[in-house]
């Protein structure tokens, strides 16, 4: 009995020793499963991109993003540098920028929309209207009082102050910044004033030469945006529409904009939908394009992709499979472009037609 015993007292301990190295096994098999990948770039998506983050874990624990609100001109040179697997940014990279590093995607994910928003005390609940040229003006200090006559002109019957202007813009590398000194650009084209230099003085990019405005201010992020604008009384500055929400709660004023057609739009699902049907249509295979200053009756002059710049060669097998896999989600109307999600930061979904290149571009990620 006690030779039995102890054998079967061995044959014990062998199991447990066996079912504690098969448990190890498991446990770094799960551990090996597990991906950690790396964000970074635009503060105008970076509401929504936490809240896919969020929402995303439940769809695959495994997977570790961490997310970083550093503006859109980080976003490109992280995702260039390689720092980061995604640079988000609602600009893309341009042409010479892709020519050095052709191995880059530019994958759109939505359609955003920029607003220009003021803070004119006493007027809350006003509709003020602003175009492009005079906004050009402003920013280049040749308009320099909210009183001034290109400004009352577009705002028959309200009573403007006689107060200087103070314009606030990004401090850093910011595709905020790229798309409203494109509207900038494009809107003074062809018009006959001084403002019409604008493009061959200034230009647009994420970062520009901006002029010295007296009074002019800098923010860091949309965030910093609306709290600059909110706290300096007769200034006005360019805003995310994920931040439409805190612009309003702040009390400012959200301008209508003078589109192509020369009508004054808010920023909305219809005005917005509306100048994307109009752009979207000319995309390339590459997805590299503005959609700012659209034609149309009913267009928003202010919108946008926002694009994941991803390398096409990631590290491994297993990283390509958790980007893409998780890129594709994002863009799925059944996934990250659901209204419960766009809703809340007034984006739009891809069309059809767009969301078919952005998953072909995702396929090359390898």
């Amino acid at each position: 009995m006690g030779v039995r015993h102890a054998g079967a007292t061995r044959r014990f301990f062998r199991f447990k020793l066996l079912t504690a190295g098969m448990a190890m096994f498991s446990l770094a098999a799960v551990c090996a499963a597990a991906v950690t990948i790396s964000e970074t770039g635009s503060t105008l998506i970076f509401p929504l991109f936490k809240a896919w983050v969020e929402a995303y874990a439940k769809v695959d624990p495994s997977l570790q993003i961490t997310t970083g609100s550093t503006g859109s001109g980080a976003g490109i040179a992280e995702a260039i540098a390689g720092h980061v697997q995604i640079g988000t940014s609602d600009a893309y990279m341009d042409d010479m920028q892709k020519m050095r590093n052709p191995g880059i995607l530019n994958i759109p994910l939505a359609i955003s929309a920029q607003t220009v928003e003021v803070n004119l005390p006493g007027m809350q609940g006003a509709t003020l209207k602003l175009s492009g040229p005079v906004l050009a003006d402003i920013y280049s200090g040749k308009i320099s009082m909210w009183d001034a006559a290109p400004v009352v002109a577009m705002n028959r019957g309200v009573q403007l102050p006689h107060h200087a202007i103070i314009p606030v813009r990004r401090a850093e590398g910011s595709g905020d910044t790229f798309i409203f000194t494109q509207f900038l650009t494009f809107t003074t084209q062809t018009e006959d004033s001084a403002s019409q230099s604008w493009g061959d003085k200034i230009g647009y990019g994420t970062t520009v030469a901006w002029p010295s405005v007296a009074g002019g201010l800098t923010a860091t992020g949309n965030d910093g945006m609306v709290r600059t604008i909110a706290r300096t009384p007769y200034s006005v500055g360019y805003v995310g529409a994920s931040f439409e929400d805190a612009a309003k709660k702040a009390g400012l004023i959200t301008t209508m904009l003078q589109n192509q057609d020369g009508n004054f739009m808010l920023p909305n699902a219809e005005t917005v939908t509306a100048a994307a049907a109009e752009l979207t249509p000319r995309t390339p295979p590459d997805e590299r394009l503005t959609l700012v200053f659209a034609p149309g009756a009913n267009s928003y002059p202010l919108i946008n992709y926002e694009y994941a710049v991803v390398a096409e060669k990631q590290p491994n097998s297993q990283v390509a499979t958790a980007i893409s896999n998780f890129l594709l989600w994002c863009i799925s109307p059944d996934g990250g472009s659901s209204p419960s999600f766009l809703n809340a930061v007034h984006f739009i979904p891809l069309p059809t037609s767009i969301r078919a290149r952005s998953e072909i571009q995702i396929a090359k990620i390898q």
